[in-house]
Order: structure tokens, then C-alpha cells, then sequence
């Protein structure tokens, strides 16, 4: 059970904490301990990444790349969208292990493991979906049509990615190890 603090500060720092604790396998962080900052490397750095793929999706990528892109996310071994479809799949099975039907009442366990059973589900149908856009992706003229016929369809990508909304500059290619400061990492 979350604990209540009667003021957001505290809340915060209960919050980071935790986190810190995480981070260092559960124990509290020393004072002595140098904070450590994650990167975010740029997209271009893993072209077969998430974000890699994103940017390698331009409006002026063949279909054939397209193609390529949609069956390297749905690919059954290393592909995005089947780990995870996986990942939820044992989240359900973790969940599944932990129900307890004794109770006559509400049973928050039943509908968590419910939902689910309902999002891998989602999944696997959205794998069965890509595997058949991927022929039609590939069937497509590789000219633009005219902008009159883009205003009937609505533009689904509704996030951009981080190098998008801070601009290049803001997260930068990564310099080599032997140009940084044993200080830069700080």
C-alpha cells in the first residue's frame, strides 16, 4: 500500500528516493556516490531501433523500405511488436499466478489479468494486421499523390521523438570514449 504524505514535497522526495534505491539494487544511495545521468543516444546511432526506425520512416522512403521497416518490427525473432506482445503475455502470466477467487467480491486481480489477456490479444491481432499491410506497402506507387487527397486522412503520428521536439542539437551523436573526460560523464 502507497504511503500518504500530507505535503507534495515530501511525496517527491519519497518518490525519488525509491527510484535511487532501484537503481542501486535497493540500497539508498551514498552521498559519496556520484549522480549518473542517462543518455539518449540519437536515433541514426541504432537504425534498427524504435526510434532508428522512426527517423529511417521519412515521406520520402521507398515502399520497399517501408516494407522492410513494418516486417524488421513484426519479425518473429527480434521484432518490436512481438517482444512486446511477449512482455504483456508474462505480465498476465505474473498476474494469472497471483488469483485468488476465495473472495465473493470484487476481484482487482481477475481484472487486471483480464486486461490483459485483452491487450496481448490486441497484439497478436496487430501482428496478423502489419504481416498483411506489408504486401500492400510494397504495391504502392513510390510518387506522392497530390496534397488535395492528404486532407481527407487525418495525420495519425501524434508523438514526436525527442531529437524532433529539442532539435538536433539538443541530443547530440555520442563522442567517442577516448575524446571524453573521466569528469564529462558527471
Amino acid at each position: 500500500m502507497p504511503k500518504s504524505h500530507p505535503r507534495i514535497g515530501e511525496a517527491v522526495a519519497a518518490a525519488m528516493r525509491h527510484n535511487s534505491r532501484l537503481a542501486h539494487d535497493g540500497k539508498a544511495a551514498s552521498p559519496d556516490t556520484p549522480l549518473q545521468v542517462r543518455h539518449l543516444p540519437h536515433p541514426s546511432a541504432d537504425p534498427h531501433s524504435v526510434p532508428g526506425m522512426i527517423v529511417r520512416l521519412t515521406e520520402t522512403a521507398t515502399p520497399d523500405e517501408v516494407a522492410e521497416i513494418i516486417e524488421e518490427v513484426n519479425s518473429a525473432l527480434v521484432g518490436a511488436l512481438p517482444q512486446l506482445t511477449e512482455l504483456v503475455a508474462v505480465a498476465a502470466d505474473w498476474t494469472r499466478v497471483r488469483l485468488s477467487f476465495d473472495g465473493p467480491d470484487h476481484n482487482p486481480t481477475f481484472e487486471t489479468w483480464t486486461l490483459l489477456a485483452a491487450v496481448h490479444v490486441m497484439l497478436r491481432e496487430a501482428q496478423e494486421a502489419l504481416e498483411s499491410a506489408v504486401d500492400g506497402i510494397a504495391a504502392r506507387p513510390a510518387t506522392h499523390a497530390g496534397p488535395r487527397h492528404h486532407e481527407r486522412v487525418n495525420v495519425l503520428r501524434t508523438r514526436q521523438l525527442l531529437n524532433d521536439v529539442l532539435g538536433a542539437e539538443a541530443v547530440r551523436e555520442p563522442e567517442p570514449a577516448s575524446q571524453r573526460s573521466p569528469e564529462g560523464g558527471r
